[in-house]
């Protein structure tokens, strides 16, 4: 072990600082995980009693003492018991960021390599999500990129559709019996329909945020996903990504959130989008290649 520098009797090496900077970036991340949620008081109400008991203990007041004592015997246990969600939430942070969890992983595989996938098509999301919020319709869809989500997909009504704006319009009609839920789009097909998804626990949400926007946060805090959000009290638009919520948004930019978003999938696996000039010059290059007419061909006439 590498002595790095003496502070008194302690002995400070490489691996020391290395230990302190993840304990420090692990407390970090369950910090932002409790940040505004009720894990906070919780946590804050079983630190008192743990100064308590040991007040207790120094006082030497053997009765609470011995029944704080009894609690504390199986602090462990129930800090698990109690904070099960953010533990949960946690594990599913690290499993989102983990490539070797993600379906995409055994993807990149020679053998597992499909042919060029069609690029995604926004424009009928775009069309319905307008007359959606026109009409004051409410509306929660989910793009994913990397993940079937089957889980969320199962919790709902199988329709593995085309995308058009004809049935994202007739599945959110406030009379459809599919309307109560979120649509799931997953490699440029409806996965399913009426699916239910995990509702956020922030407590610092603004009033006009109903459930159908908890919804949308809690599922891009669970999973890699992007959630459009159709208000049905003031027809405005949101985005979600990451936890995040992006408010009262124009159609150019839902349109471009969308867009970037898929277009990370293609810049994760080398498929960089082609630069004005270059997409210029491959247009000239094709029409260079093409064959020319025989003008000396004699043409037929029309009678």
């Amino acid at each position: 072990m590498t002595l790095l520098f003496n502070i008194g009797f302690l002995e400070i090496s490489w691996v020391d600082l290395i230990d302190i900077f993840f304990v420090t970036l692990l407390l970090y991340q369950v910090y932002k995980l409790m940040k505004g949620s009720i894990a906070s008081k919780v946590f804050l109400g079983f630190l008192f009693l743990y100064l308590t008991y040991l007040m207790v203990n120094a006082a030497e007041m053997e009765l609470l003492s011995a029944i704080l004592g009894q609690f504390m015997g199986v602090g462990v246990l129930a800090l698990i018991i109690l904070f099960s969600p953010e533990i949960r939430k946690f594990l599913l942070l690290i499993g989102k960021s983990t490539t070797l969890n993600r379906e995409t992983f055994f993807k990149n595989f020679p053998w597992k390599k499909n042919g060029n996938q069609d690029q995604f098509d926004v424009n009928p999301v775009i069309d319905a999500a307008k007359t959606l919020g026109g009409s004051y319709t409410g509306a929660l869809i989910v793009f994913s990129k990397e993940s079937e989500l089957k889980f969320y997909v199962d919790s709902g009504d199988r329709i593995d559709g085309i995308i058009s704006k004809r049935l994202l319009l007739s599945i959110f009609n406030k009379n459809s019996p599919l309307h109560d839920g979120a649509v799931i789009i997953y490699n440029g097909r409806i996965s399913a329909a009426r699916c239910i998804l995990p509702v956020s626990d922030l407590e610092n949400l603004p009033a006009q945020f109903g459930l159908r926007h908890r919804a949308a946060i809690g599922m891009s805090e669970t999973t890699d996903t992007l959630v459009l959000v159709v208000s049905e009290e003031t027809g405005e638009m949101s985005m979600v990504r990451a936890g995040k919520i992006h408010h009262n948004m124009s159609i150019q930019e839902i349109r471009k959130m969308i867009n970037d978003y898929f277009m990370e999938e293609q810049v994760s696996k080398g498929e960089a989008p082609k630069t004005k000039f270059e997409a210029i010059l491959d247009e000239e290059l094709k029409e260079e290649s093409e064959p020319l007419e025989d003008e000396s061909q004699e043409k037929p006439s029309l009678i």
